[in-house]
């Protein structure tokens, strides 16, 4: 795409939409910041960013804005969120499919802000040392269905252990950030919350939350990785009372679990569906049962998944019955999407480059990336929608690729960043509209 004007008048648009969330010198330095994050080539730090735009001069005014500035971040989540749904609303069936999980950002210096300590295997980081500092961020995003489905971050939270709690913040469990954040999306989406998330975050504290809302909020329905081991029940039939008394049965029979799928008394049967980056065929066993997870007042539909390719079984547990087996199936891969995010996050927005050192830096650095992040892939929805062959030819070394990725976006960025940079330059001679002054002494009265 070689026209420079258009390439930014949309870019303008979707930064409008925080325009409501910031004063207006707040939201020009918001602006710069953002979008230096894009055009940035090195490391993403406030100072290259403006040395890399040529505002050197501004390196005060967006540091205490960094700092000092007034910034409502679940504000800001909240627009991000309304401008998805608007832009590239997310449905998968009738539901709005969302990825949940977390990831580290790894710190080296015990003087920063809100860093715990983690041990780490040696036999997955060879190079590091067993014991390390960082950032843990619980993250939501929309995952938008597609070939390949595409990820959108939009809310995060920062968790901190118990016993490394920072001075003045409130102890909470990964499990409760993850509830806080889904309802903020349910609050702001059309259409039923579906949850993917790994087994990790498969536990009564998220589940039971999601499927047994408060009074006047909707149900919100999940999809996740079953444990081979899982407790599985099948609903219970109603029976009349004993008449010796005793405590009514609350459980069915129990079931095999996902690793004896074999006795389940279902048959095999075929499905097709589209994972990981492609049609594949596969064979699944389907069971109508309640989890001991969700307790025995939910049923579920438990899936055990046979794909070509895969040495191991998928076992998959979902809350949404009338989904089919083919539509679990992708649900439950496509959170793998949210993996990628987090590889862009990290090595082409500057994740694991952050120098902030205080709160509200580290945690407005964050939002800035992953904001960059989402209004990168609703402007590739925009291009793929009318130039996509011209905005991303494809390269010599792989005349098959057909996927947009986050460096072949910033490239586009990198291309018109003369244009960019001055208009950039602009935003920074905003002022403040101009005060009325108002008389606050006694009324005067004018002589005769």
């Amino acid at each position: 795409m070689d026209d420079a004007k258009k390439l930014w008048s949309w870019w303008q648009s979707l930064l409008v939409a925080f325009r409501g969330r910031f004063t207006l010198g707040g939201w020009a330095r918001f602006v710069q910041w953002l979008t230096g994050t894009v055009l940035c080539p090195e490391e993403h730090t406030i100072t290259q960013i403006l040395t890399a735009l040529g505002l050197e001069a501004e390196w005060r005014n967006l540091e205490r804005f960094a700092e000092y500035g007034a910034w409502d971040r679940q504000a800001v989540e909240r627009q991000l969120m309304r401008l998805v749904e608007q832009e590239h609303p997310a449905r998968w069936g009738k539901y709005h499919p969302v990825a949940l999980d977390d990831t580290k950002e790894h710190r080296s210096s015990a003087k920063v802000w809100g860093p715990c300590t983690f041990h780490e295997s040696t036999a997955r980081s060879p190079n590091r040392a067993t014991t390390v500092r960082a950032h843990n961020w619980v993250v939501l995003g929309d995952l938008a269905p597609g070939k390949p489905w595409t990820y959108l971050p939009v809310a995060s939270r920062l968790y901190f252990r118990k016993s490394q709690l920072p001075l003045g913040e409130t102890f909470q469990t990964k499990t409760a950030l993850a509830v806080e954040m889904l309802r903020q999306a349910d609050a702001e989406s059309a259409a039923p919350i579906l949850g993917a998330f790994d087994g990790a975050y498969a536990m009564s504290t998220v589940v039971k939350p999601c499927l047994v809302p408060p009074p006047g909020r909707r149900r919100i329905e999940v999809v996740t990785r079953l444990r081979k081991d899982a407790r599985l029940y099948e609903p219970l039939q109603p029976a009349p009372k004993n008449p010796k008394g005793g405590r009514p049965r609350q459980w069915g029979k129990r079931l095999p679990g996902p690793q004896d799928h074999e006795q389940w008394p279902v048959p095999w049967q075929n499905g097709r569906a589209y994972i990981y980056g492609r049609l594949r065929n596969f064979r699944y066993k389907h069971l109508r049962c309640c989890w001991s997870v969700s307790g025995p007042q939910q049923i579920m539909a438990a899936y055990v998944f046979d794909v070509p390719g895969y040495d191991k079984l998928w076992a998959t547990i979902t809350s949404a019955e009338d989904l089919s087996p083919a539509q679990a199936l992708s649900a439950n891969g496509a959170r793998f999407r949210q993996e990628d995010g987090f590889r862009d996050h990290k090595q082409r927005l500057g994740m694991e480059e952050c120098r902030a050192w205080t709160k509200e830096p580290i945690l407005r650095t964050f939002q800035v990336q992953m904001v960059a992040q989402t209004l990168l892939r609703l402007l590739q929805f925009r291009l793929d929608a009318t130039c996509a062959d011209a905005w991303r030819p494809a390269p010599a070394w792989n005349p098959r690729k057909r996927h947009a990725s986050i460096l072949d976006l910033r490239r586009l960025f990198w291309k018109h960043r003369a244009r960019f940079t001055q208009v950039l330059a602009a935003l920074a001679n905003l002022k403040k509209p101009p005060q009325t002054k108002y008389h606050c002494g006694p009324p005067t009265t004018r002589a005769a």
